[in-house]
């Protein structure tokens, strides 16, 4: 079973790239490290208060992947850094 997730964030006081990729660091390391998932950029790179993030997991266990995806957003939900403005969530 696979997961993948996108999430849509506001990062509202990144002033430049820099302070964006700052952050975005600090959240792509964080769950990789906390939820073994892989987590990457995926769009609106030239913005630096906007980003979003796709998040794959894989497991034999579907309710095992719906519930690392979830710890995942809510570990996201739960920075102050980042604000989550919209997420999808689907299982292949």
């Amino acid at each position: 079973m696979i997961g993948y997730m996108t999430l849509s964030l506001h990062i509202p006081q990144a002033q430049s790239l820099k302070d964006k990729r700052h952050v975005l660091k600090g959240i792509v390391e964080g769950m990789r490290r906390k939820y073994n998932v892989s987590i990457a950029e995926m769009g609106e790179q030239n913005l630096h208060q906007r980003a979003t993030l796709g998040v794959a997991c894989v497991s034999n266990d579907q309710a095992q992947v719906h519930r690392v995806l979830e710890a995942v957003h809510g570990a996201i939900e739960s920075r102050p850094d980042a604000l989550v403005c919209a997420v999808a969530m689907e299982m292949l």
